[in-house]
């Protein structure tokens, strides 16, 4: 049953996001570690990319995170020949009004899917840039404001790389997590086969907040307390993988800042006002990886399984603070 925004207090918004995964664990097959990021990001006020091959449930994620919080969701299907305009919307004459009126395209939704975002053109990349970094469009010189909350679930499959535009280290950066599904378990995927509503499992996920929520929800884990020495923890991980053998390009500050945001989030999540090293360490590698340029860059699942490893030696070698 989802709650009322006017009867919310603080104790119960920061208790929504682990009902919003537990609603979503119903309906997927994948781990809960994913269910948990994909909130997580949510909550941060982030947008995810997903790498995996097809049929693992990334768009299903999605769907069913837009169902749990009442949004509107939209989805786009990524080709080489799409223009910005099919994403952002287009001005069209009115006879009956004698002016231009605006179509809003599919970026107006408050969680848009971007299937193999990668298969898309650089002139379009850059209008999602646009829309993920700033929270508006712009068309014609004119900029329209997107809704709120704004959650992006990108898709690339890794493994099907003829005719894609790899994304640019900028377009990236704006992705605040990266993670991939893997394939469900034996008995995970056997029970898909024999459940009554296999071919719907959106059916099993019920509302539990609506969009005004989800908008408190991020801003009650702004507040939480990150104290100086975890601060310095999540610099001194990044600053590292500026300085690794290997790597070109290390994370920016906005990835400390990313990081921060996410710890933060986690930490909500599980019912604290403050973060702890532990956060910052389990959201290490999604938070991360993707942002590193590595000398010998490649593009695919093995470049970033590379990068993951780097992140995850990082997180054992760094010393952890005391708090």
């Amino acid at each position: 049953m989802a709650i009322a925004p006017e009867s919310a207090g603080i104790d119960e918004i920061a208790r929504v996001p682990a009902r919003i995964a537990d609603e979503l664990e119903r309906a997927l097959s994948c781990s809960r570690e994913v269910v948990d990021l994909a909130v997580t990001t949510f909550a941060a006020g982030g947008h995810l990319l997903l790498e995996d091959v097809p049929g693992v449930g990334k768009t299903t994620l999605a769907r069913a995170l837009a169902q749990a919080v009442g949004g509107q969701v939209r989805r786009i299907q990524f080709t080489p020949d799409m223009l910005p305009s099919d994403l952002t919307g287009v001005n069209v004459w009115s006879q009956a009004e004698n002016r231009f009126v605006f179509h809003h395209g599919p970026l107006f939704a408050n969680v848009v899917i971007a299937d193999e975002i990668n298969r898309a053109n650089p002139k379009t990349q850059s209008a999602m840039l646009e829309a993920m970094g700033e929270g508006s469009v712009s068309v014609d010189g004119v900029s329209y404001d997107l809704p709120d909350p704004y959650f992006v679930v990108a898709t690339q499959n890794p493994i099907e790389l003829e005719g894609t535009y790899p994304l640019p280290e900028a377009q990236l950066d704006r992705f605040m997590a990266c993670t991939s599904f893997g394939y469900p378990s034996a008995e995970a995927e056997s029970h898909m086969l024999t459940a009554a509503d296999w071919s719907r499992p959106l059916d099993r996920v019920e509302q539990v907040c609506s969009p005004d929520i989800a908008i408190r929800i991020r801003g009650a884990a702004r507040h939480v307390t990150i104290a100086e020495p975890v601060a310095d923890y999540i610099v001194a991980l990044t600053r590292a993988t500026r300085e690794h053998d290997g790597v070109r390009y290390g994370a920016s500050p906005r990835a400390s800042l990313f990081l921060g945001a996410m710890a933060r989030a986690r930490a909500m999540f599980d019912g604290r006002s403050y973060v702890l090293p532990d956060d910052v360490q389990q959201l290490a590698v999604p938070v991360l990886a993707h942002r590193l340029v590595l000398d010998d860059a490649g593009y695919g699942s093995e470049t970033l399984a590379t990068a993951r490893a780097l992140i995850a030696e990082l997180v054992r070698t760094v010393p952890v603070p005391r708090v």
